[in-house]
């Protein structure tokens, strides 16, 4: 997978890089670009899986994606980040009006 698409990837890993150091300034173009490679990666899953599940192994399949994905994540741990919306004012998430007891 990485070598079919090497240089997406080596860009990636730069953003990676780049967002595990500051999220909040790396965020939108982390989710621009991860999105492409959301994409490369759920088509390999697509592909490995696939030949498993023909090959009258179905059962072990999700397995099988557990595992592809544990890679993943061990090259890419903000991996699962992509894609998230980062609200810029959590106060106004979060607000409990106070009760006075006399």
């Amino acid at each position: 997978m990485i070598e079919a698409n090497k240089s997406e990837f080596e860009d990636f890993q730069k953003l990676h890089d780049r967002y595990v150091l500051s999220p909040d300034k790396n965020q939108t173009e982390y989710n621009k670009y991860g999105e492409k490679i959301l994409v490369i990666i759920r088509e390999w899953e697509n592909k490995l899986c696939s030949q498993s599940e023909k090959g009258g192994y179905g059962v072990f399949t999700s397995n099988l994606a557990d595992k592809f994905w544990g890679e993943v994540r061990k090259h890419y741990p903000k991996i699962d980040s992509v894609g998230l919306i980062v609200s810029k004012s959590p106060s106004s998430l979060f607000n409990i009006k106070k009760i006075k007891l006399s």
